[in-house]
């Protein structure tokens, strides 16, 4: 199966199919040997991950393009993209569909705000004409149909912050019309506000809790509850950038406290050499070099090494 027929299928059974998010290869590698049926990227992790920076539109649409393709080509499970706000108007949001279609991504996030965006979770967020946004999904929408009609838009609106439930759900409705296949209301409140707009949208939502712990703005309903409702997408895209902020954080303030500099047998800050290494696949490429290695030069390897070459 494509991935993104895997991904559109899991999304329209309404079975709140949680999507974790990644900040780069390694993230979403983690994501996929955990057992997730699929990722999405970050932007909030990009902006933390690349540049150190706070998710407020200053990573440059190369280089967001240029981590989802390595993300895309190091797991198997499909994968959403992240352009926020589509790089420009209808033209370069649907150019930059073309481009990611092209790369084997499975869907894209596409937003509402006004550029420069902000996380969804920050104060002072603007969004633009509803009707601006409805332009930009029809002009994605256009160009998923000609390629991939599979190809996953998930609409997000970030109106909820702005001018309440309501107009988010409006808007929603409005872009769903447009050709997305998945509306997105940003830093929705309660569980009451997720029955509301799981009931009045004419397609499935997709719910955003953030980290899985705080939830943020949005109240921490389980999974199975969010399934019985019929969301179709549960997202957790912080979370990576989060927990690895945490562990460097852990691990380099405990070594330099170390009064000898070191931590020995301090296991449990670390993967082992060889656990780390054959995770990234290490051992598969030796065997490549072997393979492919002239005899002579494969003798000269191991000479000495307690192998024998035959």
């Amino acid at each position: 199966m494509k991935r993104t027929t895997a991904l559109r299928k899991a999304i329209m059974e309404r079975r709140a199919v949680v999507v974790p998010g990644c900040h780069d290869a390694l993230s979403a590698r983690v994501i996929e040997q955990c057992g997730f049926e699929a990722t999405q990227i970050s932007g909030y992790g990009l902006a933390g991950s690349l540049l150190a920076k706070p998710d407020v539109g200053l990573v440059e649409m190369k280089d967001v393009l240029d981590v989802t393709w390595n993300i895309a080509q190091a797991v198997g499970i499909p994968v959403m993209a992240d352009v926020d706000t589509g790089g420009g108007n209808a033209v370069n949001a649907a150019w930059i569909t073309e481009r990611l279609m092209a790369m084997g991504v499975a869907g894209m996030n596409i937003e509402d705000q006004v550029f420069p965006k902000r996380c969804g979770h920050m104060a002072g967020k603007e969004v633009i004409a509803a009707q601006e946004m409805a332009g930009k999904v029809r002009a994605c929408a256009a160009a998923r149909d000609a390629l991939d009609k599979d190809f996953i838009i998930n609409a997000r609106t970030d109106a909820f912050a702005v001018y309440g439930l309501e107009e988010a759900i409006r808007r929603s409705n409005l872009y769903l019309e447009a050709g997305a296949d998945l509306a997105f209301i940003d830093g929705i409140r309660t569980r009451a506000d997720i029955e509301q707009a799981v009931a009045s949208l004419r397609g499935p939502l997709s719910v955003n809790l953030m980290d899985a712990i705080s939830g943020m703005k949005t109240e921490l309903v389980p999974i199975p509850e969010l399934a019985r409702m019929g969301v179709g997408r549960v997202s957790i895209p912080v979370a990576s950038v989060m927990v690895t902020h945490k562990a460097l954080v852990s691990f380099f303030t405990a070594l330099k406290a170390a009064p000898t500099g070191v931590l020995p047998g301090q296991t449990q800050w670390v993967s082992s050499f060889e656990e780390y290494t054959d995770f990234v696949g290490l051992k598969q490429y030796r065997a490549m070099e072997d393979e492919y290695l002239p005899k002579e030069r494969l003798e000269a390897k191991y000479r000495g090494a307690g192998k024998i070459v035959e």
